[in-house]
């Protein structure tokens, strides 16, 4: 439409020469942002990929040194046992709210309980004791673990340098068809580049979100860790 509707002279060999220079400039600043977006993204979605496995590996070591405590410890395993699902459900159930800290300052249950049994622990020797204190330090990793987890998935793209990258992608296609008019071949090839460049984008938006959408980490690798306890 712009095309049809600039006189001749606009459209000469001269200003073909300064859209395509404009154009090529530009489009080699957006390969360098898409490509830096796409790597902050993949970096705090394997960031949080392995904030999750380490979390299920700490509950997993939770409960294999209570179990060498003793009987004394089993209502402190019952009650690890019993925080897992409330904590998949915050991290992969519906996380829409107003209040973007609000799963973070909500209480886990019983995970403030079991906080408190392994407190109360009476150790009758050096291995109980020794045992008791590494309990307690592993219950306060999962507990940071979680808050970090939380933290970093609140983390969003920055939108005014989403909507510049979006400006300098329509005029880059808009420069694609300045000058040449459009046959089947011209328009097959413009989708199949509308295609790539959406696909960038759509990585860039998946991962940023790693607990939703179809690139999101499988929950499977806490629960899993929920089906370990008690063996």
């Amino acid at each position: 439409m712009l095309r049809r509707s600039l006189p001749e002279h606009h459209l000469d060999s001269h200003a073909k020469d300064v859209v395509r220079l404009g154009a090529g400039l530009m489009a080699t600043i957006s390969a360098l942002l898409l490509g830096l977006l796409i790597n902050s993204a993949n970096g705090s979605f394997a960031s949080q990929r392995v904030q999750v496995k380490r979390l299920a590996a700490d509950i997993i070591l939770l409960d294999e040194l209570l179990a060498r405590y003793g009987p004394e410890a089993r209502e402190a395993r019952v009650l690890l046992r019993s925080s897992v699902p409330p904590f998949v459900e915050e991290v992969w159930g519906s996380r829409v709210s107003s209040a973007p800290h609000e799963h973070v300052l909500r209480v886990n249950v019983p995970a403030a309980r079991l906080f408190l049994t392994l407190h109360e622990l009476s150790p009758h020797n050096d291995l109980q004791a020794s045992i008791r204190t590494q309990s307690i330090q592993t219950m306060m990793d999962i507990a940071k673990g979680r808050v970090v987890l939380f933290e970093q998935a609140d983390l969003s793209l920055p939108m005014p340098l989403l909507a510049i990258l979006l400006f300098w992608l329509t005029a880059i296609f808009t420069s694609f068809s300045l000058f040449s008019p459009l046959n089947p071949i011209s328009i097959g090839a413009l989708l199949i580049l509308a295609i790539s460049a959406s696909g960038a984008l759509y990585l860039i938006f998946e991962m940023s979100q790693p607990f939703s959408g179809l690139m999101q980490i499988p929950r499977s690798t806490i629960t899993d860790a929920l089906g370990a306890l008690g063996r």
